[in-house]
């Protein structure tokens, strides 16, 4: 059966939240929040979960979804990144995970083929306009994330933040 873009967007969520060390929240804290919350977009109808692949959050939520398709065995993980190449400078350890999360997702998309100024925002802007769902870890404070969610609101896509209760 071949389904429409906008079919498959009914079944899709993406992620959006702050670096780690802008987040004031701990890692374990995080995790914990973002479980619940992907059961809980699963146990709504959502099939496969996109992720910007950026340190901390993207790539938190992105390890708990291939965590969780052990269980739920209909899931899938798109990574969508601004360019290639621009986990290059990161720390030894963000850019293991960001090679293991790309080997074990389903599909990888680069927005752009290389960097330009705004191309993280227009692989931002790409993952709302493929999802249904936003969850973010948004603590207050200006910047890509706050950015996602105004044009996810804009577009009329829900937007759930784990962090909200904390702010």
């Amino acid at each position: 059966m071949n389904y429409t873009e906008n079919e498959m967007r009914r079944y899709r969520c993406c992620f959006t939240g702050h670096r780690p060390e802008k987040l004031g929240v701990t890692e374990e804290k995080i995790k914990m929040l973002l479980s619940s919350a992907v059961d809980d977009a699963i146990e709504g109808g959502i099939s496969t979960f996109i992720t910007g692949m950026a340190r901390g959050f993207d790539l938190w939520a992105a390890e708990m979804v291939l965590q969780k398709k052990e269980r739920y065995k209909q899931i899938h993980l798109i990574c969508a990144t601004p360019f290639p190449g621009f986990e290059r400078s990161w720390q030894e350890k963000w850019r293991l995970l960001y090679t293991k999360v790309a080997r074990e997702a389903d599909l990888r998309v680069a927005i752009s083929d290389r960097y330009y100024r705004g191309c993280f925002q227009k692989r931002n802007e790409w993952m709302v306009l493929h999802s249904m769902l936003v969850i973010a870890a948004y603590n207050g404070q200006p910047g890509g994330t706050r950015n996602t969610m105004d044009f996810a609101e804009r577009c009329g896509v829900e937007v759930r933040n784990i962090l909200k209760e904390l702010y």
